[in-house]
């Protein structure tokens, strides 16, 4: 199962917009997929309730994750998507160690960006990997991104800190579907949030089939030394 954990020790950075939204194009995809609240602010929570059709299914994780996703490997879900507190408590660090990826989320911004590091650390210690996602950022006029993009990009990259290439802008689509159950895949309301959120979903995939194949070609180099 494709573990997406999102994780930031700041409120605010984006992991509950950023769990809906890719989840709802993982299920649009045709992909068995099931979402996983582990913030007791319980924003997923709420937002799942207003889903008419209950798609894709959620599960509370607020007390511990270990249980929900063993069943949820049992039932067959392909992937899972854990929103996470904004700290590095105890659940957040297991939703971490279970991550197949961990998607920073951060506001381009100093505090944003300096409350990165906790959470890169924590994907480090456990050998995980993980990028960053610049969310909530100015629109790109054109194909120029705003210079305060372009600054965090910098300082990410002075700390050897993989992000991703594109970016989520402080769109209104993003905010006004969610607050209705829905999501930018499931509506015409927004094209140009459709089109950033759908980026980020192609780079997803990209990233998890990296992984399992890297993944992959360690075993068959450690089982030809055994």
């Amino acid at each position: 199962m494709n573990i997406i954990t999102m994780a930031s020790r700041k409120g605010g950075a984006g992991k509950s917009t950023l769990t809906a939204h890719l989840a709802s194009f993982c299920h649009q995809a045709g992909n068995r997929c099931v979402v996983i609240d582990a913030d007791p602010q319980g924003s997923v929570t709420l937002w799942h309730s207003l889903r008419a059709d209950g798609q894709p299914p959620m599960r509370s994780g607020a007390r511990g994750i270990e249980r929900v996703l063993a069943s949820a490997m049992v039932e067959g879900y392909d992937w899972a998507f854990i929103d996470t507190a904004g700290s590095m408590w105890v659940v957040a660090q297991e939703a971490i160690r279970a991550a197949t990826l961990v998607l920073i989320p951060a506001r381009p911004g100093f505090f944003d960006l300096n409350a990165v590091r906790e959470t890169v650390a924590a994907a480090r210690e456990r050998n995980k990997p993980y990028a960053v996602v610049l969310n909530a950022a100015p629109p790109k006029r054109g194909d120029k991104e705003s210079p305060v993009v372009a600054q965090s990009r910098a300082f990410l990259d002075k700390l050897s800190i993989p992000v991703w290439a594109g970016q989520i802008s402080h769109r209104a689509g993003f905010v006004q579907t969610l607050a209705g159950g829905g999501s930018v895949c499931e509506t015409a309301h927004d094209a140009a949030a459709t089109a950033e959120m759908a980026r980020l979903w192609s780079a997803l995939e990209k990233s998890i089939a990296a992984i399992i194949d890297a993944r992959a070609l360690a075993n068959a180099a450690q089982g030809r030394a055994a």
